[in-house]
């Protein structure tokens, strides 16, 4: 196991087994640690005969349950080198929500801070599976992914390929590239192993905050990172941090970007936010290059465009093709997606006979083929006939001072079907009058929230995504 190469389509260990630091390099960073590259193949070898003497066979499915750091990594790699499928599970998650995640999954062995045990049971999963992901369940209940070696890696090489001007490593030595989000969810996953097939070093955050990302950026001169939209928003809101050198570009992830905030993080740090768009099932498929951040600075709040064989569409809801600028759902075709859910759901309900999988996403194209969200489809509001987008009103509210943070629902209504109501953070006592006055200034009149509430927190899931669920459902009138 130690000196046998590996095929990397057919399995993600891999870019760590393969990678093309030497030895003793450092190659896997926290704030507090160093791992060379010998260091992590060598456990991650130790990790999966651990797992062949505990009986763990190919196919069977191995949780991990660890904070946030190398031994997640390396313990990803290692049951991989066994032949068996990765769950990340969050090690904060408390008992009755473990029992969600590993009761349909049924793995066999879970790796958690007291180290290996078995479960004595387990599902054998198709041989390829890589590891299973659960969707954010913003619009209902998490659903488990299974995701393939070779299809992850065709992800990881299509978004790679549109960076760099061709697939896999570049020829310099790349910045490292820094962690700042769970290794239990798609994102810390990802941006992992895009790191390590791009030949580059990883920095891996326990928890975000904001001095130590600033102080991570500079020691180890990160040039690009990811971030999710809450983390962008807590490096414009803190007036301590006052640079972040030599950062020039992020790429916003897990969850839509307000514009307003992407505007405000380039102008204060001089570096450019790269939306992106994807879902769990298909991946990253569309995204910015720099090329086009140098080039169309005018299209800042716009996800991007869709990366090489990625094939895209807009349907209105009469059915027909919308044209440029028409809003409508988009329909994605990616080269790989998921192979389904290791669950009853079924992916091939939302594939139509194309090939085109429903996102459940509003979206528009432009004349230059640049992808603007305009929200969820199951958010939009329907004022008596006049169809409202969350996200366009919420966006108006945050430019009024008194507002810290806020979300905006559909509320039933006897006379209309639906209105809105603005859920609004604010430090301040909350002025009503003036919040809807400041709407009427921007908006057309049935866009304007009917109600507005004071509330602690806006409730969000593990990838900053608001669960607007919540709130319609608290709701008192």
């Amino acid at each position: 196991m130690d000196s046998e190469p590996i095929e990397t389509r057919e399995n993600l260990a891999a870019l760590l087994m393969n990678h093309p630091a030497a030895a003793t390099d450092p190659l896997l960073h926290t704030a507090t640690e160093s791992v060379s590259t010998g260091a992590a193949q060598r456990r991650a070898v130790a990790i999966a005969r651990e797992l062949r003497a505990a009986g763990v066979q190919p196919g069977h499915a191995v949780a991990v349950q660890l904070p946030n750091g190398p031994d997640v990594v390396i313990s990803m790699m290692g049951i991989w080198l066994a032949q068996a499928v990765f769950i990340p599970v969050n090690p904060q998650l408390p008992a009755s929500e473990l029992d969600a995640v590993l009761t349909p999954t049924a793995p066999f062995a879970i790796i958690g801070p007291d180290g290996l045990r078995t479960t004595g049971s387990g599902k054998t999963y198709d041989p390829g599976t890589a590891f299973i992901l659960w969707t954010s369940g913003t619009t209902g209940r998490p659903k488990p992914i299974l995701h393939t070696h070779r299809a992850y890696l065709e992800l990881i090489d299509r978004v790679l390929g549109s960076l760099t001007g061709s697939g896999g490593r570049t020829s310099t030595t790349p910045s490292p590239n820094l962690i700042p989000v769970s290794l239990a969810l798609n994102a810390g996953i990802y941006n992992s192993l895009f790191g390590l097939r791009a030949g580059a070093p990883l920095v891996i955050m326990d928890r975000f905050d904001t001095s130590t990302f600033a102080s991570l950026v500079r020691r180890f001169e990160i040039r690009s990172t990811v971030l999710p939209p809450a983390a962008i928003t807590m490096l414009n809101d803190d007036p301590e941090i006052k640079d972040l050198w030599p950062l020039k570009y992020v790429r916003s992830i897990t969850a839509p970007l307000s514009p307003l905030q992407a505007r405000m993080f380039t102008t204060r740090y001089c570096a450019f936010v790269l939306n992106s768009y994807g879902q769990a099932e298909i991946g990253e498929v569309v995204g910015w290059t720099a090329a086009d951040a140098k080039a169309h600075p005018d299209k800042i709040g716009a996800v991007g465009r869709p990366h090489a064989g990625v094939e895209l569409k807009i349907v209105s809801d009469n059915g027909d093709l919308a044209g440029p600028n028409q809003v409508g759902q988009l329909w994605v075709k990616p080269p790989n997606m998921s192979t389904g859910y290791a669950s009853d759901d079924d992916l091939a309900d939302r594939i139509d006979s194309d090939g085109y999988l429903a996102t459940g996403d509003l979206a528009r194209i432009d004349e230059d083929n640049f992808v603007w969200i305009e929200g969820r489809l199951s958010d939009v509001i329907n004022r008596g006939g006049n169809k409202i987008f969350p996200d366009e009103v919420e966006e108006v509210l945050r430019l009024a001072s008194e507002v810290d943070d806020v979300a905006v629902v559909g509320v039933p209504d006897e006379r209309l079907g639906e209105i809105p109501v603005a859920f609004v953070v604010s430090k301040d006592t909350l002025d009503s009058t003036g919040l809807q006055m400041h709407c009427r200034e921007h908006l057309v009149p049935y866009k304007v929230p009917v109600e507005f509430h004071k509330v602690e927190v806006i409730p969000r899931n593990d990838v900053g995504k608001v669960l607007r669920r919540q709130l319609s459902a608290g709701y008192r009138g």
